[in-house]
């Protein structure tokens, strides 16, 4: 059983569907793939993600409309008298089992690299945003997965996974703010008032926005968890008096903060832990997102379910005042690249002047293993003469710590989730554009925690863009051979996490 809980029998669908998805790529040579295609592609990838999809049925059925996908693109494939093999579904034991570990790990990159991006742009897909060249670039990506060769041709592709990751990050940034408005920072609380409400996690805007539609009206107030946070900061999210404030801490921690919940949660993406019986019959998934057993809200985005349940519960008698793991009422989210960059010019004179030595980017994905509290720890002991900028799930760590101010702006600006990872890049593009110098050379560093695909994908991007010096912990990918990781360091400086006071003595001097 993997870390995310799902059963081997789970696994080994996953690895079907994946070898389904090489199939769908193989046979592109004798077709254009359309939309339904580029959709099964993307929603498979997507469904493969650590805690998205645990029901074995809803898998079957992605391998079947994936294999009529293919069907398509090559009629009759399957009956051909003479099989070619060149549009077979993919063993994925012959990546598992590949002697060269090179060419196993770089495999693996792409693969991880590709699920990630496949999240992003089923979320831009989702608001009406797609791109031929990402769309393409899946196929391309897939079919060198189940490919004979050697790593010194698969490590370009692995870069270029990177280079169009961001463009495919660039193009969700663009859906979320165009749809919902540019976020603001905005004061979260952690506070849940008495009556009906729905806690929402993962990070389908669009979701939300439905749900907050279908609730208008009906007396149910809605909190958002885990990697929804962000969605306070969007104006046209805000808006909706229903949407009150944030449920809990990070994902990991929901099988114990979800046990006595009088209400309804629903999972839009991943991050969603096996339910625990004490809330199961309370969970409800949508999208990507299924769990045996658990009640599905389809395409058609009908919430009324989930509304009717949380009608039923009732919610708390009067107001329950949470907090998060470091004991703080609320957080402050919101502060994306425009909120940052129209306060570029404090910022810069702030670090002419000396009053900013350094930044920190400290964010990335979190887990229950042993070693995370180390972000915490680096938090809490970065000089105040720092600015901390942090993202993703990782920032529960720490995102309810009051680090005071600096140069008029507070220590610790949040800036979303992975997947607003565009923004971030953005920022230190245009620090780097106003002291006239390289993103390399600005006082700068990356501190990313990791876990999942989607980590995969941003780190990428990061080394397409010849992003050095970046920490990664608590423990490197089991995945990256020594050969890999050796061409990471040599190349990029990649740095594994050690301790944090030894960390920031090596960074600041």
């Amino acid at each position: 059983m993997g870390v995310c809980r799902k059963t081997a029998q789970t696994a080994g669908l996953q690895d079907q569907l994946t070898g389904a998805l090489i199939g769908l790529a193989r046979a592109t040579s004798g077709g254009q793939p359309g939309e339904s295609a580029d959709r099964a592609m993307i929603h498979g990838l997507f469904a493969t993600i650590t805690n998205v999809n645990f029901d074995n049925d809803s898998i079957r059925g992605l391998i079947q409309t994936v294999r009529a996908e293919k069907e398509k693109l090559s009629p009759n494939c399957s009956s051909c008298a003479n099989p070619c093999q060149r549009s077979d579904d993919y063993d994925m034991n012959l990546l598992w089992q590949e002697p060269d570990e090179d060419v196993r790990s770089l495999k693996s990159l792409l693969l991880f690299g590709l699920r990630g991006m496949a999240a992003y742009a089923w979320h831009a897909m989702t608001l009406g945003i797609s791109d031929e060249t990402v769309n393409r670039f899946f196929y391309r990506g897939m079919f060198a997965v189940g490919w004979e060769a050697a790593a010194s041709d698969l490590l370009p592709l692995v870069m270029e996974c990177g280079e169009v990751n961001l463009r495919c990050m660039e193009l969700l940034d663009s859906a979320n703010i165009g749809a919902y408005g540019d976020p603001a920072p905005t004061q979260v609380s952690f506070t849940v008032e008495e009556g009906p409400f729905i806690v929402v996690s993962g990070h389908d805007l669009h979701d939300l926005y439905l749900l907050l539609e279908q609730t208008t009206g009906k007396g149910v107030n809605v909190y958002t968890h885990g990697e929804m946070l962000p969605a306070h900061a969007y104006p046209r999210l805000a808006a909706y008096p229903q949407l009150k404030g944030n449920f809990g801490t990070a994902w990991q921690n929901q099988q114990k903060e979800f046990a006595d919940l009088p209400a309804p949660i629903l999972f839009t993406t991943n991050c969603l832990m096996p339910p625990a019986p004490s809330y199961a019959d309370r969970v409800f998934t949508t999208g990507p997102v299924a769990f045996p057993g658990m009640a599905h809200i389809g395409e058609e985005k009908d919430f009324s379910p989930v509304i009717k349940t949380a009608l039923r519960l009732g919610g708390y008698r009067e107001p329950r005042c949470l907090t998060g793991i470091n004991g703080g009422s609320g957080t402050t989210t919101g502060f994306g690249r425009h909120a940052v960059l129209n306060a570029a010019g404090q910022v810069v004179e702030a670090v002419k002047s000396g009053a900013i030595r350094h930044f920190f980017l400290v964010g990335g994905c979190d887990g229950a293993r042993p070693g995370r509290n180390y972000y915490t720890d680096f938090v809490r002991q970065a000089p105040e003469d720092t600015l901390i900028l942090t993202l993703g799930c990782g920032k529960y760590r720490f995102n309810d710590l009051d680090l005071g101010t600096i140069a008029g702006l507070p220590r610790l600006l949040d800036m979303g989730q992975c997947n607003d990872a565009y923004g971030a890049i953005q920022v230190a593009v245009a620090l780097a554009d106003a002291f006239g110098c390289g993103v390399n050379d600005l006082p700068l560093t990356l501190v990313l925690s990791w876990f999942e695909q989607k980590a995969v994908c941003i780190l990428l991007s990061l080394l397409h863009l010849g992003i050095r010096n970046i920490y990664i912990g608590p423990t490197l990918p089991a995945f990256l051979s020594p050969g890999v990781l050796n061409q990471l360091v040599e190349g990029y400086a990649l740095t594994p996490t050690s301790t944090p006071g030894e960390d920031l003595k090596k960074i600041l001097g």
